[in-house]
């Protein structure tokens, strides 16, 4: 091989090596800061990965939250559902506006060695209508398995 052909494969050689290297950077810090999306059934079942950030949607249990009586702690405790099993939310921070009881949320957090939600961000939807797709699908198909254990009950059979 000429001097010059060995420069222009060492450099073709060193390009590709970069490009690869580039590339592997970015696929990890976009494996790194995806959030998957659960629902509270998912949850309740291990499937959600303990101690990496998930978002958890559902509606807000009537009666469950439970603000801390301490002073100046902004910690509260709520009860998320998907009309299915239901996840225990703990949250330290000022909640929005238009969190209320029965209201749709989407919580971003960790799951805890307990199976308890540890919140980082806490998210309402804007007004009545509106539910995140990734919600309202999920909480669409818990109430037709509802609907359809209710039916399977009142006939008094199982197949």
């Amino acid at each position: 091989m000429t001097p010059v052909r060995k420069r222009r494969l060492s450099m073709v050689a060193l390009l590709v090596l970069g490009v690869a290297a580039a590339t592997a950077f970015a696929l990890q810090a976009l494996n790194e800061n995806i959030n998957l999306f659960y629902t509270a059934t998912q949850v309740y079942a291990g499937e959600a990965p303990q101690g990496r950030s998930i978002r958890l949607g559902g509606m807000v249990v009537e009666g469950s939250v439970k603000r801390s009586s301490q002073g100046n702690d902004l910690t509260v405790n709520f009860d998320l559902t998907d009309n299915e099993q239901t996840v225990t939310v703990a949250y330290s921070g000022i909640l929005p506006d238009l969190f209320r009881e029965g209201q749709g949320i989407i919580a971003t957090g960790k799951v805890n060695e307990g199976g308890m939600f540890v919140a980082d961000e806490v998210l309402a939807k804007h007004d009545e209508e509106y539910m995140p797709p990734e919600v309202a699908a999920t909480m669409k198909k818990a109430k037709l398995n509802m609907e359809k254990k209710q039916n399977s009950k009142q006939q008094g059979g199982s197949y």
